[in-house]
Parts: C-alpha cells; structure tokens; sequence
C-alpha cells in the first residue's frame, strides 16, 4: 500500500498521461487500496485545485481542450425512458454534455457532472445507470433539468434545440 501522498501524486500523474477516464475501482486494485480511499484521495485532489472530473467511465482531468466552443444551458423534460435518445440527440447534433442541473426545494440548484462527448460515453453512462440502484437527478423534477452544453458554433445550437423539441423533449412552455 502507498502512503496517501504518494499515493494521490500517482493518481494525478495517472490521469495527466492519460486522456482516456480511469475508474476508482482500476485505481484501488492497482495501488492496493479500497475504492472509497480513492474517492477520498480524489476529494483531496480537487480541494488542492486540481480539476479532476468524475465521468460514467471514470475519472479525468479537466484539459484546455475541454474549454473550446461555446456553452449554453438548454432546459428540457422527460422521463428516464427518454434519456439515451436525449443524450443520442444532443451528440449526434454537435453537442457535448457538460452536466445536469435541477432545481431542489431544500437544497437549491443540484448539479451533476455528465461530460459526455461521443455516443460511446453515451452507452457509458446508461450502462451504469442500469447498473446502479439510484434515480436520475431529474426524477426529483418531474423530469424537468437543464443541461449545459458545450457546441462549435450557431448552427449546432440550432440543430440540437429544433431535434430535441422535434422528439418532445425541449422544455417549451
């Protein structure tokens, strides 16, 4: 087992060769430790200021390259029936998803990291949604979230907002 500050610089260093998400548990078997020690050993990362994201495949750095484009919150409602074809949509029409964001009675704005780019993140993510044993963010809105997504130009914009209200899932009121 590595002490905890040996431990985190090969984390990062990890994720800096890499642009490829790692997994806590890929982490946790191959430095000897549990996967909640990695968890917290990331918590300590992103609270040094490193902009460690966590993905559906994993974790990653949060790279320049990640910051070209333009961004926009788009707001949108549906059920978890409809979610791949929302995520589909958007990335087959130019756009990443950033993240999630609803609104909480008690909390507040609730946000969750999604940063899916391609249809394989895509399957990524609604793997281990069935995977999992939790609800989508959304579920706590009647479906009702917004999205932050990042597009190249106008057109993108344009294309993504007219399919997904062409499917019924744009928010219009």
């Amino acid at each position: 087992m590595i002490e905890g500050t040996k431990r985190r610089q090969e984390i990062l260093q990890r994720l800096q060769s890499t642009e490829k998400p790692i997994s806590a548990s890929r982490f946790a078997q191959e430095l000897g430790v549990s996967r909640q020690i990695i968890v917290g050993d990331v918590a300590l990362l992103r609270a040094a200021g490193e902009e460690v994201i966590a993905t559906a495949r994993g974790y990653k750095l949060n790279q320049a390259e990640d910051h070209l484009g333009y961004t926009k919150k788009i707001a949108v409602q549906h059920d978890a029936s409809k979610t791949q074809e929302e995520l589909e949509t958007i990335v087959a029409n130019g756009g990443e998803i950033i993240d999630v964001i609803v609104e909480h009675e008690l909390y507040g704005e609730l946000t969750g990291g999604l940063h899916i780019k391609t249809p394989k993140d895509v399957t990524a993510f609604m793997e281990a949604y069935r995977k999992s044993n939790v609800g989508l963010l959304s579920d706590l809105t009647n479906g009702i979230h917004l999205h932050t997504i990042r597009y190249q130009n106008d057109a993108d914009l344009e294309k993504i907002t007219q399919a997904l209200a062409a499917k019924g899932i744009l928010y219009q009121q």
